[in-house]
Formats: structure tokens, C-alpha cells, sequence
């Protein structure tokens, strides 16, 4: 079978570097667009190179149209605005897009899923095996523990990064909220400060850290009458995350359209 051909948006930053190593050591995978933002100072240089590997003879474009008449899929890890401009265009071409752009808004999800009726597309907080099957543990205590127990969710990462709380703290949320049986945006809690009065009953709870270099630490705590239980999760590296998703590309190529998240992808729909 021919190796699928993958477009690395934000291919300039972090996960996009990321992105462009682990799809060179992944057989089955090859890079062939790397899309920046116009006006970048990155445009015209050589993705490869950039990702600290040999020249590959990819270079940097801000035009997904063109970059896209040749490949299969587009990995998205880049901002909301970003993301949502190339929903149309990945649609339109048929590629199988990989979404783990974090801060997206509620309209932008519908966004996301309006093209899933013709588009495969695969969306998560977080593309790592080891957060996925956090959520998946969050959500089955979740439901053993009935409302004595207090959730918080505590997350840091580096002083950098620009949304809170973060994408992953969402997915974990999410997954509480739906082993609780309620809906996360009506049973939360975030950004105390000053005279809040008593934690009310059924709250999910929310603080983010900021600070150094921190890749991404996430901790759910049970907390109830005279107990804790804590599940964390440490991210030591983005590389990580980067496997997840080009494993979602593969696992994505030859999908029915649908909208798909890493639960899907890692066969734990059922756990």
C-alpha cells in the first residue's frame, strides 16, 4: 500500500517540528506540505531541516489549496482561527483531518462537525494513549462515586502556552461530566477568586498552573469525606503527542465519514 501522504499545518512550531520527525521514523507515512501562516519568516524554508533532519525538499507554503491536491490527510495542531480556516478547504479535498488544536470554542466545534457528514475527521484535547486512557479511568470512577465526592481537575503547563484551562483539562472534564450523567458546562467551576462562598454540590472544578517549561501535568482528584483519589498524568515530551496523532492518521485513512476522537482510535469506546 502507498505510504499516506500527510500535510503538517503550524510546521514551524513545536508539534508541528514534532510532527514532521515522528512521521519521518513511521513507516506507512510521508510528509508532503508543510503549511505556516502568511507572512511567517518561515515561509520557503525546508521543513526537514527545520525538524533538525536532512533536508526533505518540503518547504513551507501558507496555501492549503495547492498543498492539498496531492495528500491524504492534514495534522492540525495550530490555533482556532487557524484550525477553522482549514476545516472548508480540508473538507472540500477530502482529507482526513487530524485536530488537536486546543482552545476551540463551542461554534468552532460546530464548525468542525458540520463538514463530518462528507469528511473524516478526528478531534481530541489530547492525541497521547496515556491521557486517553485517563479519561477513560476518570469517567468509569466518576460514575462509582456518587456527589460526596468532590472533582478537581489541577493542570500546569510552560509559561508559554496561551489558552486555560487546557485542552486535556476539557477532555478529562468531559469525561467526569459524563460518567456524572451532567453536562460539563452547566456543572463547573473556574478561575476562583475572592469571596466565592461554598463549593456547590456536583461542581467539576478547574485551576491552571503556568510556569518553565512544564510539557503538560494533569491530575483528577476524588476528593470525599476523610479520602482522596488522585489519577495524574505527566507529559515528559510533545513527541507524544505527535505519535497520537500520525497513529489517528492511519487509523483515519479509508474511515467512513464521521466525526472521530482518540477513544475511537484506541478502542476504547467500550471501556
Amino acid at each position: 500500500m502507498a505510504d499516506m501522504r500527510l500535510i503538517v499545518a503550524g510546521a514551524g512550531g513545536r508539534m508541528g517540528r514534532a510532527l514532521v520527525r515522528v512521521i519521518s521514523e513511521t513507516p506507512g507515512a510521508v510528509v508532503v506540505g508543510a503549511l505556516e501562516a502568511p507572512g511567517s519568516a518561515l515561509l520557503g524554508k525546508d521543513a526537514g531541516v527545520l525538524a533538525g533532519l536532512p533536508a526533505n525538499g518540503v518547504e513551507l507554503s501558507a496555501d492549503l489549496w495547492k498543498l492539498s491536491a496531492n495528500a491524504d490527510a492534514i495534522m492540525d495542531f495550530t490555533v482556532p482561527a487557524a484550525t477553522i480556516a482549514n476545516v472548508a478547504i480540508a473538507a472540500e479535498r477530502g482529507l482526513v483531518h487530524i485536530i488537536g488544536t486546543t482552545g476551540l470554542s463551542a461554534s468552532d466545534m460546530a464548525v468542525i462537525k458540520s463538514v463530518t457528514s462528507r469528511a473524516v475527521v478526528v478531534q481530541s484535547g489530547n492525541m497521547s494513549l496515556g491521557v486517553n486512557l485517563l479519561a477513560a479511568l476518570v469517567k468509569r470512577v466518576a460514575a462509582s462515586l456518587d456527589e460526596s465526592f468532590d472533582i478537581e481537575i489541577v493542570e500546569m503547563h510552560h509559561k508559554a502556552k496561551i489558552d486555560a484551562p487546557s485542552g486535556t483539562a476539557f477532555l478529562l472534564g468531559e469525561a467526569a461530566a459524563a460518567g456524572r450523567g451532567v453536562d460539563l458546562h452547566t456543572h463547573s467551576a473556574r478561575g476562583r477568586d475572592g469571596q466565592t462562598g461554598a463549593r456547590r454540590s456536583g461542581d467539576i472544578g478547574f485551576a491552571s498552573l503556568r510556569g518553565g517549561t512544564v510539557t503538560g501535568d494533569h491530575s483528577v482528584i476524588f476528593a470525599g469525606p476523610m479520602e482522596r483519589i488522585e489519577l495524574t498524568h505527566r507529559a515528559e515530551d510533545r513527541t507524544m503527542f505527535a505519535q497520537g496523532a500520525v497513529k489517528a492518521a492511519l487509523w483515519a485513512h479509508g474511515k467512513k465519514p464521521g466525526f472521530y476522537t482518540m477513544t475511537d482510535v484506541l478502542g476504547l469506546t467500550d471501556f
